[in-house]
């Protein structure tokens, strides 16, 4: 069985970023998670692309340039919680839909896209779901 990049390739990848970030920032669905980046995604896509390549089995690209493959950390200070997951995941498939993937690569990567998505997500509830979670929201008994 191929591996993602053998599917893909570099520029398999490349349009798969171009996909998602285009979802992201077109989509309704995605407005909560467009919020957490900056205006300029120009950086961000090439960073997704890095980490994407040695993911599904490229070259080590990220892992050379940056030293090590831990998402939580650039992550952290960002409330991320399920609905910021949910969105994430929604971006994803949309880029896939988009590129054309094969429905054996959709498969293949549902599960794996999901795991990296929730080790991502650092809060049980999303901004706005509990009050506890906004101090300019006032409790009413």
């Amino acid at each position: 069985m191929n591996t993602p990049y053998q599917i893909l390739g570099g520029e398999g990848i490349t349009q798969l970023c171009d996909a998602f970030y285009q979802t992201m920032e077109e989509a309704h669905q995605a407005a909560g998670i467009r919020r957490m980046h900056a205006d300029d995604l120009a950086p961000v896509k090439v960073k997704l692309m890095e980490y994407l390549t040695d993911w599904m089995g490229g070259p080590p690209i990220y892992q050379q340039k940056y030293g090590t493959v831990c998402l939580t950390e650039p992550h952290a200070e960002y409330a991320i919680g399920p609905k910021e997951t949910a969105q994430w995941l929604f971006c994803m498939d949309q880029a896939l839909e988009k590129i054309g993937a094969s429905d054996e690569l959709k498969e293949m990567l549902k599960v794996p896209l999901e795991r990296v998505a929730n080790a991502v997500q650092n809060r049980d509830v999303s901004v706005g779901d509990s009050m506890d979670r906004d101090p300019n929201l006032i409790a009413i008994n």
